[in-house]
């Protein structure tokens, strides 16, 4: 699949930058698939979410350990 694409001028030196040693057309295309990937497991935890009920969560949190917190994790 070809797509003709137009990219900023801006977003050049970014690209050159943070493509290492890669081609920029394989860059974009890692770029697209990491949005995607990202995009379905917003998704996938959204409906997992939806499914969840309060029964469920806390049959989780009885397995966690009973412990005082980390000092980092305390108000």
């Amino acid at each position: 699949m070809n797509f003709a694409l137009r990219i900023p001028d801006y977003y050049k030196g970014d690209i050159e930058e943070l493509k290492g040693d890669v081609s920029i057309n394989q860059f974009i295309v890692n770029a697209i698939v990491e949005k995607i990937a990202t995009l379905k497991t917003v998704d996938y935890l959204k409906q997992r979410a939806n499914n969840a009920t309060i029964d469920d969560m806390e049959k989780l949190l009885d397995k966690v350990e009973d412990r005082e917190p980390e000092i980092f994790d305390k108000i």
